[in-house]
């Protein structure tokens, strides 16, 4: 059954809102004026809306009134797009509370697929969510999707922003739901999101047609008391957390901007004392699960996150949100702030900037930027021939493979490649690379970073710098009267600096973690010697280093020496003593001691390098063995990991006349990332003898 047909009337509309909303909210409430303006223009005018409301407004009410209208009407069933899976969960529950029957499609519920689709054919679910992802899936695509379109009586794009480029967690997957728009032009369409500026809702509303539907409110969330810090360092950060969590109230989230940072900041917390967890996007759907649950039921003081636990999530009584590093735009960090004090009278919002964001802002922001080189090679790559995997095009193109799974999302929205079962292929559409509109994109997304800065500056009254951002209408001289700039002093009796304690204590902390290095064990693609698995004989023992990206300890001290820029120089000798601890505890679980050291014959920084393998011999009273030499041109540093591979392959060998001493060797080099020098380094030392070849570097990078 279909439900194109199937048409309302306002007071058919009015009369299954007060249901729904009873339902979900309780006898006494009633369904807001724009809700019921949104279902009908949905149901009635048989159109589409765009809905743009702060989070708690009940924006999830309006699509849950319109599906159990339309089923209530003998329509068929509602399509629910959802970007995270925590979201679909919640939503699903919420579902069930407004007496409909929703079921799931995505990642984590494969098994249960063949279940799900002989509901929708026996036209037993009311309401079906999926993820933009699944659009992309050849069987969901080829399978499923052409009946489902054919059926269903609406669709709904949840977090809508995500359709525009301009927004700030723009997703090309997102893009292949315009699909569906254009295969039912009449198909009634529902776009909801509480995050999106005057530009990204004009360009969503422009996307969905001409005759769109747009209810915007207010954003302003008066139960948000807002807070900035002044730039602290890394320990610092992690130090103030610690006294923060022992004086909020309730349950919060602590977000960080990397998966490292998380892992990081929820041990040292739990070292502390607190009842933490770590939430990344690394987490299985079973243990996403368990922590959104946990947190739920305030059986956590707080959980520290990433991204991934973000848009949708449900806990009404969130009482704090505190940020350990600035997002890169206000429109996400209101996104984020908004999970807090839906039902509270009072909750906390604390940014504590860093000075090492923007360096991770420019990361993510060309990630959904093609690189049209690398696209060219792609396209050729795949032109008249069979499908290709990745790792197939990650070594013929050099393209990194992160960069290239998002390059292989663009060009499959913009109609040039498509994945099948086997892997990628051209589909013969030709590609250009708009130059103007990511250079306006660039543009936009700089602006929005100089803007996070300005929030961070504390210049105005944070909550109307905000609103400003989205482009709400605020008047100029308002001010909430609540946050930190306007009263002057931060939320609930925090402090501006952490306790001389807490300090000591992150500090020893950070300083005492092991940073392990773990060894490669394949060979890339395309090497000249070197195939498939690394032998036990040939292979590096799993390393360490010193410091891992910009973590708390040794970061801050060791990038102004291993940093792109930083001239070469001796270690110095607060490093090096660093070292030797680091040396000292790996000791205990490294079995046989190293008989000698060897330092990686580096071109780039051949002082740091030999005077730490200098040092370490000394202290070890070990030979010093320069048993490798450097070959040919220095191997390029920013390219795919195969062809990282490769070079150093041609640019390392033994140096004549090599006699290693019997046992382990320990090898020294400066910075550590794909892991290609220290892996080929190590196969060349076995193969001369070594028993085993033990790394220390200086700094690893992500």
């Amino acid at each position: 059954m279909t439900g194109t047909s199937t048409v309302l009337t306002r007071d058919d509309v009015a009369g299954v809102a007060r249901r729904v909303i009873h339902d979900l909210a309780g006898a006494n409430a009633e369904p807001r004026a724009d809700q019921l303006a949104a279902v009908e223009a949905l149901l009635v005018d048989r159109g589409r809306a765009l809905v743009v409301q702060a989070t708690g407004w009940g924006k999830s009410a309006v699509y849950w009134i319109a599906a159990r209208a339309m089923r209530e009407a003998g329509g068929g069933p509602t399509v629910v797009v959802s970007p995270l899976l925590a979201l679909i969960r919640d939503q699903i529950g919420a579902a069930a509370r407004a007496g409909i029957q929703a079921a799931t499609m995505n990642s984590a519920n494969f098994e249960d697929w063949a279940a799900v689709t002989a509901k929708l054919k026996r036209d037993e679910v009311d309401v079906l969510l999926i993820s933009p992802e699944r659009l992309s899936n050849p069987r969901f695509e080829t399978e499923l999707l052409p009946d489902l379109v054919a059926r269903m009586s609406l669709l709904v794009i949840d977090e809508a922003h995500c359709i525009s480029s301009w927004g700030h967690d723009f997703r090309p997957d997102y893009q292949r739901i315009m699909r569906v728009l254009v295969a039912r032009p009449q198909l009634p369409v529902l776009a909801t999101t509480a995050t999106a500026n005057a530009r990204v809702t004009a360009d969503v509303a422009a996307q969905l047609g001409a005759d769109t539907t747009v209810l915007r409110g207010p954003l302003a969330r008066t139960s948000l008391r807002l807070g900035v810090t002044p730039r602290m360092s890394a320990v610092d950060r992690y130090a103030w957390v610690d006294d923060a969590l022992r004086v909020l109230p309730g349950s919060g989230i602590v977000y960080v901007l990397t998966v490292a940072d998380a892992e990081r900041l929820a041990e040292h917390l739990r070292d502390r004392g607190h009842d933490v967890a770590a939430y990344t996007g690394r987490l299985d759907a079973a243990a996403r699960s368990v922590v959104e649950q946990r947190l739920r039921d305030n059986a956590v003081k707080a959980v520290v996150a990433t991204s991934a636990l973000g848009m949708g999530y449900d806990k009404p009584d969130l009482a704090f949100c505190i940020h350990v590093g600035s997002p890169a735009s206000p429109v996400d960090y209101y996104q984020q702030v908004g999970r807090a004090g839906r039902t509270l009278e009072s909750a906390v919002a604390m940014l504590l900037p860093s000075s090492s964001d923007a360096a991770i802002w420019d990361y993510f922001a060309t990630a959904n930027t093609p690189d049209p080189a690398l696209a060219a090679r792609v396209l050729d790559a795949l032109a008249d021939g069979p499908a290709m995997t990745v790792p197939a095009l990650e070594a013929l193109t050099s393209g990194r493979r992160g960069r290239l799974e998002m390059l292989l999302k663009v060009l499959a929205v913009d109609g040039a490649v498509r994945r099948t079962a086997d892997g990628w292929v051209a589909t013969g559409e030709p590609w250009r690379f708009d130059t103007e509109r990511y250079a306006a994109l660039a543009g936009a997304r700089a602006a929005e970073a100089d803007l996070m800065r300005g929030y961070a500056s504390r210049a105005g009254c944070l909550m109307t710098f905000l609103r400003r951002a989205l482009d709400d209408d605020v008047a100029d001289a308002e001010a909430c009267g609540t946050c930190s700039v306007c009263t002057g002093a931060l939320p609930a009796g925090l402090r501006d600096r952490p306790s001389a304690d807490s300090v000591d204590a992150a500090t020893t902390w950070a300083r005492k973690r092991d940073v392990v290095v773990e060894p490669r064990a394949m060979w890339a693609s395309g090497m000249q010697t070197r195939r498939g698995r690394i032998g036990v004989n040939l292979n590096a023992a799993p390393g360490r280093a010193l410091a891992f990206a910009d973590d708390p300890g040794w970061s801050a001290i060791v990038e102004p020496i291993t940093g792109g820029d930083a001239p070469d120089q001796p270690v110095p000798p607060q490093v090096a003593e660093a070292l030797v601890t680091v040396l000292s505890r790996w000791s205990a679980v490294w079995g046989p001691r190293p008989t000698a050291v060897v330092p990686v014959p580096s071109r780039g920084r051949p002082q740091l390098v030999g005077s730490i393998a200098m040092h370490i011999a000394e202290v070890g009273r070990l030979p010093l063995i320069r048993g490798l030499e450097p070959v040919g041109p220095r191997p390029p540093a920013d390219v795919a990991a195969s062809a990282r591979a490769r070079a150093v392959e041609a640019s390392l060998r033994l140096a004549d006349g090599l006699a290693l001493p019997s046992g382990p060797l320990l090898l020294v080099d400066d910075s550590y990332r794909t892991g290609w020098t220290v892996t080929v380094a190590a196969a060349l030392l076995r193969d001369a003898g070594a028993t085993a070849v033990l790394p220390l570097v200086l700094h690893q990078r992500p």
